[in-house]
């Protein structure tokens, strides 16, 4: 059985990094009608298709669904369908209000909604978002200050204060100003400049060396989370971290095998259950 208490402990200490993934968003639900806020491939592409399946090619994963949608009504039509869907009230999910307790100094959520924002809106933080397809610098990000809920942006020159906790959001999200990795013509710019080098501000490039990751309700089945997983630990301890997959897959051992994660096979609920019961009080920042 993994240590739990060591997990949380090196997740408010900051020796190990929460990565969040569809799962993070379980019991996030729709106050009016009870339901579950779309996370996963499958929901997304339902939303976004008003309930209705689209052929099986598509089903398979929400970008090649987003990019069907970007061909035929134009990259605008993503952006307003995934506005929308996180501009509604949903309740919050029960994984990130323990995580606000934690307050982990640098969180990784893969997830393009906003709670994490929220999660951390009393406090100065560094937002940063991935971006695609963008010309000028070639730069793959953005970068925001934080504060009350209120964001400015800065870039690399300004003075980044140490002590302010980091949330990137590889994937984008809403706030301040809707802009999303969703298509699979998003992808395939932001993980070759990911792999580049041009999708991390060098502060966290330098940060990251030597972390460990908490893979949380992150599915490793698909090239997409893999490539994502393996770029964004560049430079891990070994062990690189550990992972939530109650059942996981052949082609998911192999994975983990490879990048020295170890596989918790227990249900992501256990360990929120488990820091509901025993919050932590300790507290880092980047340094």
């Amino acid at each position: 059985m993994t240590d739990y208490d060591f997990l949380r402990d090196g997740l408010t200490a900051g020796r190990l990094v929460p990565l969040l993934g569809p799962g993070a968003l379980a019991g996030a639900r729709d106050p009016q009608t009870g339901d579950a806020l779309p996370a996963d491939n499958r929901s997304l592409i339902l939303a976004m298709n008003q309930g209705r399946e689209m052929m099986p090619r598509l089903m398979v994963e929400f970008s090649r669904a987003a990019q069907h949608l970007e061909q035929r009504r134009g990259q605008a039509a993503v952006t307003r369908f995934l506005t929308g869907l996180y501009s509604r009230p949903w309740t919050r999910a029960p994984l990130h209000d323990v995580l606000a307790q934690l307050a982990p100094p640098w969180v990784v959520d893969l997830n393009r909604d906003h709670q994490l924002l929220d999660s951390y809106g009393g406090q100065e933080h560094l937002l940063v978002k991935g971006c695609a397809r963008t010309m000028g610098s070639g730069l793959r990000y953005r970068l925001y200050r934080g504060h009350c809920g209120q964001y400015e942006e800065i870039d690399d020159s300004s003075a980044i204060d140490p002590a302010w906790p980091v949330l990137f959001k590889p994937l984008g999200c809403s706030l301040p100003e809707p802009s999303f990795i969703a298509s699979d013509a998003d992808y395939v710019d932001y993980l070759t400049e990911l792999m580049g080098g041009f999708a991390l501000p060098p502060a966290l490039k330098t940060y990251r060396q030597q972390k460990q990751y908490l893979l949380m309700g992150v599915p490793l089945g698909r090239d997409t989370e893999r490539m994502l997983v393996t770029e964004i630990s560049y430079g891990a301890a070994q062990p690189r971290g550990w992972v939530f997959l109650e059942q996981p897959s052949p082609k998911e051992r192999r994975y983990c095998a490879r990048m020295s994660l170890e596989i918790i096979e227990q249900p992501l609920n256990s360990f929120t259950r488990f820091l509901q019961a025993n919050p932590g009080s300790a507290r880092a920042c980047l340094s």
